[in-house]
């Protein structure tokens, strides 16, 4: 099942799913396998993209009936001149990265060009059925949920209580924490971010196992021999 231009066996291309799978590195992967580090990088790349084009096509839909939401800047860096972190979108240089979690079952993750009510409601009207339960926080941009017939929506105030058995969201919150600890060992991803985005999304409360297998599949999908 080797991919089309390649020269791997289906056996050697099997032993770099296996180390994409558990999540090794490319310099790792190629350590172990011997091949050469740009080999191991395109095929990486190669496997990134099926997971992305896979895992938007999964989200065209509405996602599930409850939800919880959060929003998180992808690590904002200080601006030269200034001292100090940069505060929301203030001054930032980093993309805003909004997450919805169905509970226990899916992520779905997005980039957006600023936290505008506007930005976040294309999201969530493309994603969201009307009845869905809708769990955020209590920051005022999410206020534009009630008035556009959202009324299933339970807040948490994160100044009184970090958990509310009822309201928390504390979901999405893990998904951000556990994106964030996979992408620190690559030292930071600046290339192609969104496909890691999107590859941490397949990975979150997903099995190894289904993912090797699904992948050989995507791969026959989106790059048949």
């Amino acid at each position: 099942m080797s991919m089309k231009y390649s020269k791997l066996s289906h056996y050697e291309l099997k032993k770099i799913i296996r180390c994409f799978v558990v999540d090794l590195t490319a310099l790792q992967t190629s350590k172990i396998t011997w091949f050469n580090r740009n080999t191991i990088n395109r095929y990486y790349n190669i496997f990134r993209q099926c997971i992305y084009k896979q895992q938007c096509n999964k989200f065209k839909e509405y996602i599930g009936r409850d939800c919880e939401y959060d929003e998180s800047f992808r690590w904002p860096k200080r601006i030269r001149g200034r001292p100090w972190k940069s505060k929301r979108w203030r001054g930032t240089t980093e993309k805003i990265v909004f997450g919805i979690y169905e509970r226990e079952w899916w992520v779905f993750t997005e980039l957006i060009p600023d936290a505008s009510s506007r930005s976040i409601s294309s999201i969530v009207r493309g994603h969201t059925d009307i009845e869905t339960i809708i769990r955020t926080d209590k920051w005022k941009w999410y206020d534009w949920l009630v008035d556009v017939a959202y009324n299933k929506r339970l807040r948490v105030n994160h100044s009184k209580w970090f958990v509310n058995k009822k309201t928390h969201i504390n979901g999405i919150e893990a998904y951000r924490s556990f994106s964030r600890r996979r992408m620190a060992k690559f030292n930071g991803v600046s290339k192609n971010f969104i496909w890691h985005l999107k590859e941490c999304e397949r990975r979150y409360l997903q099995d190894d196992k289904l993912l090797c297998k699904h992948l050989l599949f995507l791969i026959k999908k989106y790059h048949p021999s």
